[in-house]
């Protein structure tokens, strides 16, 4: 098969909306036959560039049309592996703040970035991975939003608003990562778990 034969097989395999970036076809030909090949595909519309240097299979709805992908599936696309949603949104879903943020926001243990996405501004905020704790997961949003509240915000009472949205197997598993916890996240959670049981 000729490369340009292989990319289109390649593609032909994503899932309709999943973006992707040319890195993921480096291994079937040069950058420069991946680079062409995508240019040829997006002008014959089989992918559309929602941001620069990302791809994707266009899905469509008979309601809306074309069905852009979700901002944070932009984000992992161009970080490369998973992000978290950042913790003043983290604390908000929660209900533990009413404030909205201006433009999405992700964590990721690579580089820090920001990417334009149609008219959304997106940022990606390198962390330590240590505070990546189950990215993509209502238990990571729960870490992230511990986190941004800081060693002075979180309480026990912040643990309580954070269980009430956790299903009992969530909750499980964010009291297994205690571990993964800095010493003044685990002690709030513990004192939660004592006056409860109190």
């Amino acid at each position: 098969m000729s490369t340009a034969e292989l990319i289109r097989s390649f593609i032909e395999t994503q899932p309709l909306g999943e973006p992707f970036t040319p890195a993921a076809l480096l291994c079937l030909g040069t950058r420069k036959a991946v680079d062409l090949e995508l240019a040829r595909l997006t002008k014959a519309g089989v992918l559309v560039r929602p941001a620069r240097g990302i791809y994707v299979r266009p899905k469509q709805s008979k309601y809306v049309g074309a069905v852009p992908p979700d901002p944070i599936k932009i984000a992992m696309a161009r970080a490369g592996g998973p992000v978290e949603v950042h913790g003043a949104e983290a604390v908000r879903r929660f209900g533990l703040s009413t404030q909205m943020p201006v433009q999405p926001v992700y964590y990721t243990t690579g580089p820090s970035r920001r990417i334009q996405y149609g008219n959304i501004p997106i940022r990606l905020k390198h962390i330590s991975p240590r505070k990546l704790v189950a990215p993509g997961t209502n238990v990571g949003l729960a870490v992230s939003a511990l986190w941004y509240l800081g060693k002075n915000e979180v309480t026990p009472q912040t643990f309580a608003a954070i269980r009430q949205r956790l299903s009992p197997d969530e909750y499980a598993q964010l009291r297994a990562a205690i571990p993964k916890m800095p010493a003044w996240m685990a002690e709030q959670l513990l004192k939660y778990e004592r006056e409860i049981h109190a």
